[in-house]
């Protein structure tokens, strides 16, 4: 039952989206936050996702090894996991000075430093994501009602 990895690869998709969504409600919560443990204002955080595939297998050598797959080549060599977290990393973009001369964390020339998170781009990324993972439970749906059928079938 080859196509059962497909459950593999859209639940990691959808855990990876997942952890996306919290990354981008963290930045979203902090947007105003003008310091942090190191003195510093919030830098807006990034995930980087990868895929789990072998990085010397492009996807026409993928696709080519799953067509002859039927052809009695061992399928379980075509590498298509899914995707995994690489890395959460800091924007290192500047911060937003904002003039505020009554602010406890203002300069001597009145400006506050603040968190380089752009709301309304963190609420674009939001969205994507979220339609990232209603995407991959829709594939995981589709993929148990074929398993489903399948099962029907061998009554």
């Amino acid at each position: 039952m080859e196509f059962l990895r497909s459950f593999n690869i859209s639940g990691s998709a959808m855990t990876a989206q997942k952890l996306r969504m919290d990354i981008i409600s963290q930045n979203i919560a902090n947007a105003q936050a003008t310091r942090t443990e190191n003195g510093q204002p919030y830098k807006r955080k990034m995930v980087v996702m990868r895929s789990m595939t072998d990085p010397r297998t492009d996807f026409k050598t993928a696709l080519d090894k799953a067509s002859k797959a039927g052809s009695g080549i061992d399928a379980s060599k075509v590498s298509t996991a899914g995707v995994k977290i690489d890395n959460i990393i800091e924007d290192n973009s500047a911060f937003v000075p904002v003039y505020n001369p009554g602010h406890p964390d203002a300069d001597e020339n009145g400006y506050v430093m603040l968190s380089n998170v752009n709301t309304a781009q963190e609420m674009i990324d939001m969205m994507s994501a979220s339609r990232a993972f209603e995407s991959n439970v829709t594939a995981f749906n589709a993929i148990k009602a074929m398993a489903l059928k399948a099962l029907e079938i061998g009554r």
